[in-house]
């Protein structure tokens, strides 16, 4: 990601290489905050509060949550109890399950003393594992661009996205935006209609923001614009990421993603989701049967901006914060082993 003027990660280690320094996306756009981690509670508020977020880097944020937990008490004990604390900190996201599992069984055979730098070693490759992921991601969707803007090269492509899947949501690239990020890069002129993505207005403070940076065009869209720009031919594709696909390929990602596949089918506009393997679920049958986090109905009463927080309602408000886009509205998974039409 380029952030103050250098290609730097959403995640790395303190410089002592005890903790884990992430962003606090709360600030932004308006403020560039980093913020260490130096515990297992910190992290897990840090998640559960959504400093940081996006299903990837929600993975490997837990990951070093639970090496500083072992680092500090490598026993069996503090190795269960930070494991279960990360866990329960979001539920819909598979990477959350995945990367804790994935420490925990390189650890677990460990002496207690060994468990501490084994499962930080094991974050740093989960971290690197995602970049690469993403920029594979990245390669194959640019392939897929330059043949959609091949059919109409005498204008910009224009891709419409939901809630934030880039940088900001991964280690580094995104999964939606790793494509619209190389083929910028390779003179493909691109146009992105970005949702502002409501209650958190992600697409609008994050996207936005990531995109702003890398110098690629944009226009903010209230979340409703979508189906009346398909509609008039503005949008050539639509891309997605997403927090988990199911085996049989429903993909749970943030609300208003279903809408905006009804939106896409209707007005032959393909619907792309871009995901790594550790998004994909495989023990879960359909999206039928994945948890939805209902969040607090503040982040609905109100809005955050420069100026500060203002309730918009008087009224209670509901606030789930993901729905399922069943498989077959999906055009292509965008996956780093290319295009697939089922996962």
């Amino acid at each position: 990601m380029k952030l103050e003027g250098r290609h730097q990660r959403s995640i790395t280690r303190t410089a002592d290489g005890r903790g884990a320094r992430i962003l606090d996306q709360r600030r932004l756009p308006w403020e560039v905050v980093w913020v260490e981690l130096r515990s297992a509670e910190e992290a897990e508020r840090a998640i559960r509060e959504m400093w940081t977020r996006g299903a990837p880097l929600i993975g490997a944020t837990a990951a070093y949550g639970l090496a500083i937990a072992l680092a500090a008490d490598g026993s069996d004990a503090a190795l269960d109890a930070a494991h279960a604390l990360l866990l329960a900190s979001r539920p819909t996201a598979v990477n959350l399950r995945w990367a804790l599992d994935a420490v925990a069984a390189t650890v677990r055979p460990l002496p207690p003393a060994e468990r501490g730098a084994a499962a930080f070693a094991h974050a740093d490759a989960i971290c690197d594992e995602d970049v690469a992921l993403n920029r594979a991601i990245g390669e194959h969707g640019l392939a897929l661009f330059r043949e959609l803007h091949a059919r109409h090269p005498d204008r910009p492509l224009n891709i419409l996205t939901h809630c934030n899947a880039g940088w900001l949501a991964t280690v580094d690239y995104g999964t939606a935006t790793a494509p619209i990020y190389l083929a910028h890069d390779a003179g493909i002129p691109v146009h992105v209609w970005v949702d502002e993505t409501r209650p958190r207005n992600q697409g609008a403070l994050l996207t936005a923001f990531e995109l702003a940076g890398h110098g690629v065009p944009h226009t903010v869209i209230v979340d409703n614009a979508g189906g009346h720009l398909m509609m008039q031919g503005q949008v050539d594709a639509v891309i997605v990421g997403t927090d988990r696909v199911t085996a049989n390929g429903d993909v749970c990602n943030k609300i208003g993603t279903y809408l905006k596949a009804l939106a896409a089918q209707d007005n032959d506009v393909p619907f792309y989701v871009a995901l790594p393997y550790t998004t994909f679920d495989a023990a879960t049958a359909t999206g039928a049967e994945v948890p939805i986090e209902e969040r607090s109905g503040d982040e609905v009463t109100t809005v955050a901006g420069e100026g500060g927080t203002i309730r918009v309602t008087a009224s209670r408000a509901a606030n789930p914060a993901f729905d399922v886009t069943p498989a077959r509205l999906v055009t292509g998974y965008l996956t780093e082993r290319g295009l697939l039409d089922m996962v």
